[in-house]
């Protein structure tokens, strides 16, 4: 029986620096398979998973020889954290690994949102010539509201600020005199949304977010700003979020992470047609080089944990 479990994908280099060490099963398949990944980790030692694998009560009371979870990114959300703690299980994230595939992401989807044109390739392939509708607007100027200021969004401010914008954001979370400050105006909420023209999320789900922009603060937003959420699935309603893109109370948005993962058939509906609407699935943080820093601290972390314990 494996000492370690791998439920979805990891850079194939990781994976043998574990595989030297402990016997590891690397399966990045047993996401869609449930029942598979519970009858194989009643005798595992260590878990490591992405996003997509529930690490549920049920799962942990099933593993009985867990010693620790590790999280091939930072988000929490699918791991039922209080089940980990009463069976003492360490969690581990690998914080600060993919920060910069995250920063660079926001700032490549807002100049796209604002320039307008790369949605557009289908119909130039087609023969159409609409030079005249695609007149977008330059990023140089404008002002980047960042929702959270952690260390991802403090990545997202310097490159904003290097291609001209002006910064501001909110964190409730940070005293009004954090040297963070130094990188952004702190405004309250609304009146960041009033400001910026671009918006972008940098929040953990919690109770208190669940549906932070909604149809109210949708409404708060500039005509022509532009939303993004490469944060957590569920901070956005989407709803309301397909109603103002259709009217035209908001010039475009990107979603990256969704409060369904994949997409159900009505969510798939309810996003068609919308040609100011950016759709990509979860992948944010995800590039070659940072799949090689996640894969590798958290390979690691796990490491240092288990051979401490044997």
């Amino acid at each position: 029986m494996p000492d370690i479990i791998i439920t979805e994908f990891m850079d194939e280099a990781a994976v043998a620096s574990l595989r030297d060490s402990f016997e590891t099963l690397y399966d990045p398949a047993l996401v869609d398979r449930p029942q598979d990944l519970a009858a194989v980790v009643s005798q595992a030692r260590a878990l490591i998973v992405r996003n997509r694998t529930q690490v549920t009560a049920g799962l942990v009371e099933a593993a009985s020889r867990l010693e620790c979870v590790g999280r091939l990114g930072v988000g929490l959300d699918n791991i039922d954290l209080e089940a980990c703690k009463a069976r003492g299980v360490a969690v581990y994230t690998a914080t600060g690994a993919n920060d910069l595939a995250v920063a660079e992401y926001v700032i490549a989807t807002a100049m796209m949102l604002l320039r307008q044109a790369y949605l557009f390739t289908a119909s130039v392939a087609a023969g159409e010539w609409p030079r005249q509708a695609l007149i977008g607007r330059e990023i140089s100027g404008k002002t980047m509201g960042l929702v959270g200021f952690g260390a991802i969004a403090r990545e997202v401010a310097w490159r904003a600020r290097m291609i001209g914008m002006d910064v501001v954001a909110y964190d409730p979370f940070l005293t009004a005199d954090h040297a963070a400050w130094k990188e952004a105006r702190n405004l309250p909420l609304n009146a960041l949304f009033k400001d910026a023209d671009v918006v972008s999320l940098h929040t953990p789900l919690t109770p208190a977010t669940r549906h932070m922009i909604d149809a109210a603060a949708l409404a708060c937003m500039k005509k022509d700003a532009v939303l993004i959420n490469a944060a957590r699935g569920g901070v956005v309603d989407e709803e309301a979020l397909c109603a103002a893109l259709r009217e035209g109370r908001l010039a475009g948005a990107a979603l990256d992470v969704f409060e369904e993962e994949p997409l159900g058939a009505g969510k798939s509906e309810m996003f068609r047609g919308l040609k100011n609407l950016v759709l990509t699935p979860h992948i944010a943080g995800v590039t070659a080089e940072s799949n090689v820093r996640v894969s590798h601290k958290t390979a690691q972390t796990v490491l240092k944990h288990l051979k401490a314990k044997t």
